[in-house]
């Protein structure tokens, strides 16, 4: 349901809560009630004595429980406190507000006595739904250990009261500034070192490119899309409304680094066993890797080992010619509970929680640089990027890997490299910024440029770049099948598209307005957007397209799009795996960094000193 509703029921229900028989037992005029907006100002005022608590009904979302506590907080002062009155203030108040209107013994009294055991015991369990609404559980809980260690004050409100009040006022204070301000963000992995490291606590900036009005304001504030523990959605889908952006300080700049949702999430796989309650985050990544499954194991009699050349092109070949039902097959595998073919999971007979849709703004927040603006055109060769022909700026942590032979130079230990070099080696393998096993051949070290300088200086060598196989032409029938199928590990996951992690053809990023020729060859780039980001139906039929069922040659973009890459580029699942990023999927612009603890390192419980209160760059 759109927001429109929302705020035209607001509108209509002081009339059909008969306010203006009711606003007379308050001392007040009649006609008061009708004005709209004034007449909440006014209720505010003799009730709660906060006239400006009025001004927050207009935030999304925070809206229904100022309307709730208003309801309840005037019934209370009509002599309503019981738990069946309660729950009717909180959803339906109506027939509560007709009986005040046509009541004439009824009248307005003052707040409640604390100190009239009467009055607090009638108001007991109404206090306990606002507390349980505010935290279930945990509220409770709390409520009661403290209420051990310590008595109530004569005369002052009873604990489960003041929790309540606190915590529902707590709540909406959090839901206004974590949606239209600040909001804080920790670095999960490793994809920004090392500019910015696991374990870094930083603060995004929503106010610098306008905030984002949440579609789906109805959820939990403390946290973004599960709740933890439980592992169950945090949020509703019953109010929803379109994107809207308020208007912001700034635009974003090429090479801001950017906090936005994740764009390919907007299907997943739920796995309550995981934190973020999800199998992976891409999920048409996954459907690739489980559509090659299952026609792998389609051929088990087969021995793959044992087929010549020729034979793995024509198995793979058939593949190919397959490919959308095997897709389909995937989806369909994933769509029941079970778990990748190859997978533990699977062989011993467990199951997940199906797939899940979650709106924009509920999908997983990513953090990486804005690289590409609307309209830039991009192109990477051999790990540089260029835009507009022209080289890319490279940030101070940027991180390449190299490598060298280990008949050339001879490394101290793991130990030394981290203590002259800062080369860090996480426990988990999440980060290996000097590897001298896993290549019998080669040491590997994925540096910055500025460490990439210091260690050939100091050993006298020089380092070689590590690149990915880039095959020499992009048409179809010049790349072996195997190389048509490794092509959809990348954007635009097309058979025919062939892209690296270090190497990508040239392409423009899309912008609002513009107007493109479409067919069977570029198709493959502007998929995810014509149908998934901007709404359209989109068929594919031969060589002939079709939006909302007309044969279409030409596209016009709604939104305008950014190309979104990770600092650490061997490491990163960015922009070069899932495409374009929507304006509408933008959060913020990260600030800077107020606290960072690294989870690898024990000395003083990890706490990076030199990384506090720093700006991010």
């Amino acid at each position: 349901m759109s927001f429109l509703f929302y705020y035209l029921f607001l509108l209509v229900h002081p009339y059909l809560a008969q306010w203006n028989r009711m606003f007379p037992k308050l001392g007040r005029k009649s006609w008061e009630a009708m004005v709209p907006g004034y007449n909440y100002f006014i209720l505010y005022k003799e009730v709660l004595h906060k006239p400006w608590w009025s001004l927050l009904l207009i935030f999304p979302g925070v809206h229904i429980v100022m309307w709730m506590t208003i309801n309840v907080s005037v019934l209370r002062r009509f002599g309503f406190y019981s738990f069946k009155e309660t729950l009717q203030g909180l959803f339906f108040p109506y027939l509560l507000f007709s009986n005040i209107a046509k009541n004439k013994n009824l009248s307005y009294g003052p707040a409640t006595n604390w100190a009239n055991s009467k009055e607090l015991e009638q108001r007991k369990w109404g206090d306990h739904i606002v507390l349980f609404m505010a935290l279930p559980i945990i509220g409770h809980a709390l409520a009661f250990v403290l209420d051990k260690v310590s008595r109530d004050k004569p005369g002052a409100k009873p604990r489960v009261k003041e929790y309540g009040d606190s915590f529902v006022w707590a709540l909406v204070a959090a839901a206004v500034i974590r949606t239209y301000t600040f909001e804080p963000f920790q670095i999960p992995t490793g994809s920004m070192e090392k500019t910015m490291v696991v374990g870094d606590f930083l603060f995004v900036n929503k106010l610098a490119y306008g905030s984002k009005v949440p579609i789906t304001p109805l959820s939990y504030p403390l946290v973004h899309n599960i709740v933890p523990l439980v592992n169950i959605k945090s949020y509703l889908t019953w109010e929803k409304g379109a994107y809207t952006r308020l208007p912001g300080w700034s635009k974003i700049e090429r090479n801001d680094v950017v906090v936005f949702n994740f764009p390919s999430g907007d299907t997943a796989i739920l796995d309550p066993r995981t934190p973020s309650g999800l199998m992976g985050h891409d999920f048409h990544g996954l459907i690739n890797q489980e559509a090659f499954s299952q026609f792998i194991n389609s051929k088990r009699n087969q021995n793959l080992n044992e087929l010549d050349s020729l034979g793995q092109q024509n198995l793979y070949n058939e593949y190919i010619a397959g490919f959308e039902n095997w897709k389909t097959q995937a989806r369909a595998h994933f769509s029941q509970g079970y778990f990748p073919l190859n997978s533990p999971e699977y062989a011993n007979g467990l199951t997940h929680g199906g797939l899940i849709h979650r709106p924009v703004d509920k999908r997983e927040n990513y953090i990486k640089r804005c690289v590409g603006l609307p309209g830039d055109a991009l192109e990477i060769q051999n790990s540089v990027l260029f835009v507009n022909g022209k080289p890319a700026f490279v940030a101070p942590g940027q991180a390449l890997l190299y490598r060298i032979e280990k008949t050339k130079v001879s490394f101290p230990s793991t130990e030394e490299m981290l203590s002259r070099y800062g080369l860090e080696n996480s426990s988990d393998g999440a980060r290996t910024d000097f590897d001298p096993n896993t290549d019998a051949q080669y040491y590997i070290l994925n540096l910055t440029r500025r460490e990439k300088q210091k260690i050939e200086t100091d050993f006298k060598i020089k380092l070689a770049k590590i690149r990915y196989p880039q095959y020499s032409d992009n048409l179809a029938n010049q790349i072996s099948p195997m190389q048509r199928i490794s092509n959809l590990d990348q954007f635009p996951k097309d058979l025919n598209v062939n892209n690296t992690m270090t190497d990508f053809q040239r392409f423009q990023i899309p912008k609002k307005g513009q107007r493109i020729t479409i067919n069977s060859q570029n198709i493959a780039w502007y998929k995810r957007i014509i149908s998934a980001y901007e709404g359209h139906q989109l068929a594919i039929k031969g060589d002939k397209i079709y939006i909302d069922g007309k044969p279409a040659t030409s596209y016009r973009f709604d939104m305008n799009y950014y190309w979104m890459m990770g600092d650490n580029r061997f490491h990163s699942a960015d922009s070069r795996v899932w495409g374009f990023v929507p304006e509408d999927h933008i959060v913020g612009r990260a600030s800077f960094i107020w606290f960072s603890k690294s989870p690898f390192v024990d000395s003083f419980l990890g706490i990076r000193f030199d990384r506090i209160f720093h700006f991010v760059v």
